[in-house]
């Protein structure tokens, strides 16, 4: 079965507020087995606007990806991001 991915670009406003949406995700994250391949980082934007902040994580499944980010436990922390941070976050299955 394929992988799914997380790949998610983010300008964080407000770097101590960012801080309490890593901890209210780590339970979601944890629970549907989230392996972080990059998280911030050195970056180049070869084509078109980029972001200050690049995260891609592998989850088992495009469907625990789907679960982890509709689970209460990740929307609580999104109710916290999209306060200190703008992005987008796009689900991807794997080759």
């Amino acid at each position: 079965m394929p992988k799914g991915y997380w790949i998610a670009r983010v300008d964080v406003r407000d770097a101590e507020g960012y801080k309490d949406y890593v901890a209210a995700a780590k339970p979601a994250f944890e629970r549907f087995g989230a392996k972080f391949l990059a998280r911030g980082g050195e970056h180049e934007k070869a084509e078109g606007p980029g972001r200050a902040r690049n995260v891609i994580i592998e989850f088992e499944s495009l469907a625990a990806a789907h679960d982890c980010y509709h689970s209460p436990e990740y929307q609580r922390a999104v109710a916290i991001r999209q306060k200190v941070a703008d992005g987008e976050i796009v689900l991807v299955e794997g080759a």
